[in-house]
This record gives C-alpha cells, structure tokens and sequence, in this order.
C-alpha cells in the first residue's frame, strides 16, 4: 500500500523559543527531515475520489479568526479573470466567497463545477487562469509567498501546529508550540473517510530536499525566524545521524 500506518516511531526535538522564553518548541525531526512534497497536479488523487483533481480544496477552507478573513479580503478584492476562473460578474460581495457551515464557522464558499465540488477560488483543470487556488495564482504573479494570500488553514497543511501548557515539576510553566505531520487525524473523526491522503502517502514523497527546506516560508510564520534558525540547525544534525529509528515510513529507502 502506498499510504504507511499513522503511528510509527519517530524522533522529536524539544528547545526555548530564543524570542519568547515562556515557549518550548516541540518539532518533529521524522516529519521536518521527510522528502514530502505536494504533488497537486502531478499525482494528487484528492482526498475524495468523486473530485480527483481538487486536492485537498474540496471542503473550502475554514477561517481561523476574524483577522484571517480580513487579510484574505484584501487580496480577494485584488483577484481579477485573470486569476480567478469562477470570480462571479459585477462587484465581488463578501456573500460570492464566504459562506457558513453547519454549525456557524465561516470558511470559504464550496461551490460545483465541471463536475467537481471544490472551494470557489480553486480553478478546475484547463482553466485559461491555470489549474488550482486563485489566491496561489495571484501570490506568484506578486512574487510574494502564498502565506500572504491564502487562509491560515490552506498553507499550513500539511503542517500542524498546536500549543499545550505545561507546568512542570518546580511549579513553573511554559507554553509547548508543536510542529508535526498534519495526518488524518487532524481533520478530525473525519479524516479516516478521506478516500486518500498525501502526507503519509509514498507518492507524495519525492522531494530533492527536506520539508524543512521547502516548507521555509511556512515555518517562519508558525515559529518565527529565530526559532526556525534554531530548528534548522536541529535538522541538519539529525539528517547527518540519520538514525533508521527515525526515518519517515513513506520515504525511499
């Protein structure tokens, strides 16, 4: 099988964030060190197998707060034809790329097209705008990263970040900052129905270099610069020791 189990060993990295002593970084060495790509275009399934070229976009995208939506607003209002293949006639409303879910959560609208149901700034394949999130488009015509663009959720995945409050046993206490594989238990209960996934999936690990690489600009957003300096260097270590204990499963051998 192309997809490996969800748990099997691997190794971690516990260090200060050198801007905020009140957090500890917890990075997965195993994940960061992987040769995961995304391969969106070139051998992405989709996550359900009725809209296969829609990547993990078929769902939308959830806001994570009020200030994340507004930023996304902002390069919404800048999208024009020639980004967005279904950007609707006449003035863009909030209401044409914003919708609720069941239980009030604002994401980005889900919308039918071609067959398949995606986000609405997802371009179906053949599109003239090029296949794909139209907020991607617009960041690399601005030569500017898609963190900048996209919603939070969409250039984390498949990056999972997740804080934790520890008190230890002198009665201090810190904040623990995690940065590991976003498996299919991120996406809750759910996940386990997706009909396939890519972080775990051998076929989506084929890249030159590491996620810790490759995935630069995102880390330094979840982190911080300094605390990802430090994390590079970590990661450097551990790929010099490549200790077999610690390889990621879907990797080449």
């Amino acid at each position: 099988m192309p997809e490996v189990p969800l748990d099997f060993p691997r190794a971690w990295v516990e260090f200060t964030n050198p801007d905020d002593e009140s957090e500890v970084m917890r990075c997965d060495l195993t994940w960061l060190t992987s040769s995961y790509q995304c391969i969106f275009g070139g051998g992405c399934k989709g996550i359900y197998s009725d809209a296969p070229d829609m990547g993990c976009c078929t769902l939308g995208a959830h806001f994570a707060d009020r200030a994340d939506e507004k930023r996304v607003a902002g390069f919404v209002a800048q999208l024009t034809e020639d980004e967005w293949q279904l950007m609707p006639e006449g003035e863009v409303r909030t209401k044409d790329w914003v919708e609720k879910d069941d239980e009030g959560a604002r994401k980005t609208r889900v919308v039918v097209a071609d067959g398949q149901q995606a986000c609405v700034f997802q371009n179906r394949p053949g599109a003239p705008q090029g296949a794909g999130c139209a907020l991607h488009i617009l960041a690399m015509k601005q030569d500017r990263s898609h963190v900048d663009t996209k919603p939070d959720v969409c250039w984390q995945l498949p990056l999972k970040r997740a804080f934790r409050d520890v008190e230890r046993q002198d009665g201090s206490t810190y904040t623990e900052v995690t940065i590991t594989e976003y498996d299919r238990r991120g996406w809750g209960p759910g996940g386990h129905d997706l009909d396939w996934y890519c972080s775990g999936n051998t076929e989506a690990h084929t890249a030159v270099e590491p996620v810790y690489l490759t995935h630069e600009p995102e880390l330094v957003a979840l982190m911080g610069q300094a605390a990802y300096d430090e994390l590079t260097r970590h990661c450097e270590a551990h790929v010099r020791s490549r200790s077999a204990l610690a390889l990621h499963p879907a990797d080449p051998r």
